[in-house]
């Protein structure tokens, strides 16, 4: 649980909204997640994007050794999870992303953490095993929207950047089969919350498990509303895009497809 949802002393004022820095990775889905956040509760910030590999040098000053990192006079967040729930202390709008009800914001957050420990993980490291090797991919896929200098970088380092990620998260055959295994038993797991058609997954209103839900998956949704996703189903592997196409078929998928329609503002 954050530090700030038990403590109202540590609380910050909504003053301290008005010079937040986002500094990601344009294709991150953790990014997406706190972009959509931003955007949902309307707080003002800026956005610092970097290709993978360059952004160490922007995040580590701030204490984090990968994206997303928020920074704020308040101090400086470098967990998507403690980033929602800091956005939700300062927010003016009335809207909250953490249920005040204690059941209600116990399930939002045991949610989002199986979100984000297993299915974010997954969904990363099963792409990956698609798309790495495709150099014009990951170049829409990086590099939208980053320093010019980091382009050119990109360029040049991009055989040793796409073997480290490689190397470093085991993205092999094998590993991405046991990735999407564990795709669609969270995707199940949404499926069952979702079988007493219940417009969300807590509560009558949009919360931080929907978001993250949403967010986490949409990389193997595809949907049109996403502020980076370049790639059409029909341009994708055909091994790929059929999963795609039955993941987006299920409960799970349709909900957050539908969020992503009716829910997400794009600054």
């Amino acid at each position: 649980m954050s530090k700030y949802a038990d403590n109202p002393m540590n609380r910050p004022t909504v003053a301290n909204s008005d010079r937040l820095r986002l500094i990601t990775i344009p294709i991150s889905h953790y990014c997406e997640k706190v972009r959509w956040a931003l955007d949902l509760l309307k707080i003002p910030y800026i956005e610092e994007k970097h290709v993978p590999a360059f952004h160490s040098s922007a995040t580590r000053k701030y204490g984090g050794s990968s994206v997303p990192v928020l920074v704020t006079k308040s101090g400086n967040f470098t967990d998507s999870t403690d980033i929602l729930h800091y956005l939700d202390t300062i927010n003016s709008s009335g809207f909250r992303l953490y249920p005040e009800e204690p059941e209600l914001h116990r399930e939002v957050e045991e949610m989002e953490e199986l979100f984000d420990a297993r299915l974010g993980v997954d969904i990363r490291n099963w792409v990956y095993f698609y798309r790495l090797s495709d150099r014009k991919t990951m170049r829409k896929a990086w590099c939208k929207g980053t320093p010019l200098f980091e382009q050119v970088g990109f360029e040049i380092a991009f055989p040793f950047i796409s073997a480290k990620v490689r190397q470093v998260y085991n993205i092999t055959a094998e590993s991405a089969a046991i990735s999407l295994q564990g795709i669609r038993q969270v995707f199940e797991t949404v499926n069952q919350r979702l079988a007493d058609d219940r417009p969300y997954l807590a509560g009558d209103k949009l919360s931080a498990a929907d978001l993250t839900f949403a967010a986490l998956a949409a990389a193997v949704l595809q949907p049109a509303e996403h502020p980076v996703f370049v790639a059409k189903i029909e341009e994708l592997p055909i091994e790929m895009a059929s999963v795609i196409r039955e993941l987006q078929a299920t409960p799970a998928g349709s909900h957050a497809l539908r969020l992503y329609r009716e829910q997400r503002r794009v600054k």
